[in-house]
């Protein structure tokens, strides 16, 4: 049986009827010069652990895929540099704030904005404070 093994190239492979993974395996480790525990095999996006390639579903001129496997579970970059940034910014000192009114003279605060100083626009409807009718020309 003629199958495609692709790893870091594609070689046209002639593997017998009962070939198991771990003969793909070994043709890889032999031609690529990777250890076979270090490699995972595909065909068809599914991982074949162990066992007859055609009990995988694996057929003529099928495409076997190779890959090796990566170490993972790493933090990237170094734990030691975690707060960098807020380490390196100065401190400013907050600045004096004029206090917030509340209660009553807040509110009539509000009352003046919405209702004695309004700005009314064409048509007689009342603009929004983000309102940009005066720059469009509307």
């Amino acid at each position: 049986m003629q199958i495609f093994v692709a790893c870091q190239g594609r070689h046209l492979v002639e593997f017998a009827q009962d070939a198991t993974v771990e003969n793909v395996k070994q043709f890889v480790a032999a031609t690529e010069g990777v250890s076979p525990a270090d490699m995972f095999v595909m065909c068809k996006g599914h991982v074949m652990e162990c066992g007859l390639l055609s009990a995988n579903g694996v057929s003529e001129l099928s495409v076997v895929e190779v890959g090796v496997r990566v170490l993972g579970g790493k933090v990237h970059g170094s734990l030691a540099r975690a707060g960098k940034v807020k380490g390196q910014t100065p401190k400013v000192a907050p600045q004096e704030k004029k206090k917030k009114k509340t209660g009553r003279c807040k509110r009539r605060i509000q009352y003046t904005k919405r209702f004695v100083n309004v700005v009314l626009g064409p048509g007689g409807k009342r603009r929004g404070p983000n309102s940009n009718a005066d720059k469009v020309g509307i």
